[in-house]
This record gives C-alpha cells, sequence and structure tokens, in this order.
C-alpha cells in the first residue's frame, strides 16, 4: 500500500526515467483535486456510522413497543378470557334471586325457577364447550375418573356402578374428574 502511494506522489514518465513531465505533473495533480482527503472520508464515515446507529435505535424501539404491545395483548387476553362465560352465568344468578324473592314461597314456583336456572347454566355449558362427564356403566377410566371405592356388583371388573359426582371437561381437556365407585373384579376376595 505505502509503494503504491510513493509511485502516485512521484509521477514517472513513459520512459521509466523517474522524471516527471508537465504532462505527468498534470495528471498527478487532477488526480489529486478528485481523491477526497483524509478529513472528508473521516467526515462520510462518521455520517454514515450515525445514520446506522439511529436505524439500529429506531429498529430497537420499534421491538420494544412490540414486545410491550404483545404483553399487554397477553394480560388482558388473560384477564378477560372468561368475560362471555361470565355474562351467561349471570342470567343464572338472576334466575336464583328470583327465585329465593320472598314473594316466591310457593313450593312449584321455586322448583320451576331451579329447572329454569339448570336449563340456562345447561346452556352456558354448552356453548363454552364444557361437557358432562357421567361414567355410569362405563369401564373406569382414571383420566377421567377418580375412584373412591370398590363395590360388589353384577358388572365386568373396572366398571363404574355409581357415579358420586359427575365430573366436567373443557375442550376435552378434564377440569373436574366424576368421582366414581368401582365394581370388585369377581376373583378378589
Amino acid at each position: 500500500m505505502r509503494d503504491q502511494e510513493k509511485m502516485a506522489a512521484t509521477p514517472q514518465n513513459d520512459e521509466g526515467e523517474g522524471k516527471p513531465t508537465a504532462e505527468d505533473a498534470d495528471n498527478y495533480a487532477r488526480a489529486v483535486e478528485t481523491m477526497p482527503g483524509m478529513e472528508e472520508l473521516l467526515r462520510r464515515a462518521e455520517l454514515a456510522a450515525q445514520e446506522h446507529h439511529d436505524a439500529w435505535l429506531r429498529a430497537k424501539a420499534e421491538a420494544d413497543n412490540v414486545r410491550k404491545r404483545a404483553q399487554s395483548d397477553i394480560a388482558n387476553a388473560h384477564k378477560y378470557a372468561l368475560e362471555g362465560f361470565a355474562g351467561e352465568l349471570l342470567a343464572v344468578r338472576d334466575s336464583l334471586e328470583a327465585a329465593l324473592a320472598p314473594g316466591n314461597a310457593a313450593k312449584d314456583a321455586f322448583r320451576s325457577g331451579v329447572e329454569l336456572t339448570l336449563k340456562q347454566l345447561t346452556s352456558a355449558f354448552e356453548k363454552f364447550s364444557i361437557k358432562e362427564i357421567n361414567p355410569l356403566g362405563e369401564k373406569f377410566d382414571p383420566h377421567k375418573h377418580q375412584g373412591i371405592g370398590v363395590a360388589e356388583a353384577d358388572a365386568d371388573p373396572n366398571t363404574v356402578v355409581s357415579v358420586l359426582q359427575k365430573g366436567y371437561s373443557l375442550n376435552d381437556r378434564v377440569i373436574r374428574p366424576a368421582l366414581v365407585t368401582i365394581a370388585k373384579s369377581g376373583n378378589s376376595a
């Protein structure tokens, strides 16, 4: 690199004698005028570095904003996930309050109010994919049932013979297993 600078600094004529000619001097002067100086190159490099730094800062800020927006959206999704379900349950609460109102003392009115409430609750469960697990007569499934006892019964071994509490699943995921009694195998003592 330094050899090239020296050659550029000392123009030579075509005969290679090392003595500059007037034409060589003019060519050298034009080349020096068109080459930017070190200060100009430094200024250009600093401007380019500043532009890259500004672009990086903007990209970083945008990424932070996207991350914060996503976190906020996730928090709101968790916070308000049950909003529709809660709205459906309000009608159930209203029906229960109406059934317990002081003016509804008649047994038939109370019963019909409770039946209406159960229908509303069942409708809300269906709307939000909550399904009942009532396994009477089915084979015991430890993923859906919780066995709390065994009993002698005229049923195949490991068959559910009574359901003490129904279970429920949400979108095929068990949220409460059914509490069941299981038939004893015939060879148990």
